[in-house]
């Protein structure tokens, strides 16, 4: 059990070091598309970059969540603790974050993207937040 939760802890470092990273790429490629300037050599490269951080997302999420179900093998009792409900509740959002950035990643893989630098660096607190919940749940399991 220990083991799964060492790799399950590695797969969500990995997963959030990653949900932190690619809306900051956000950030920056919509100061691009909305700048002044026209930065095509720019544009290219941070879709390169969003586009290849999200597949090492993918799979950090996939270990993190692979992992983590692994373990109610081994403890299926764990469902039944109110915390650890919350808990998952707050990874099905994290789960749709994920989602909403796949979504945001094609818009700009599409030159599509509407939306300023400014929203992006408030949808970037998103998993900060959740990370915060997560932890104070799975750590101090509050109820």
């Amino acid at each position: 059990m220990l083991w799964l939760k060492a790799f399950h802890v590695t797969g969500v470092v990995a997963w959030f070091a990653a949900l932190f990273y690619l809306p900051r790429l956000f950030v920056y490629h919509a100061q691009i598309q909305h700048g002044a300037v026209d930065d095509e050599p720019g544009n290219a490269r941070f879709k390169i970059m969003e586009r290849k951080l999200f597949k090492l997302m993918t799979f950090a999420a996939v270990l993190a969540i692979g992992f983590g179900v692994s373990m109610f093998v081994f403890a299926p009792d764990y469902l039944l603790m109110r915390w650890l409900q919350v808990k998952l509740l707050l990874v099905m959002l994290l789960v749709a974050y994920h989602g909403a950035c796949y979504a945001l990643l094609q818009d700009f893989a599409a030159d599509r993207n509407a939306r300023t630098e400014r929203w992006y660096r408030v949808f970037n607190e998103v998993p900060a937040l959740l990370l915060i919940g997560i932890v104070i749940l799975a750590v101090v399991k509050p109820f």
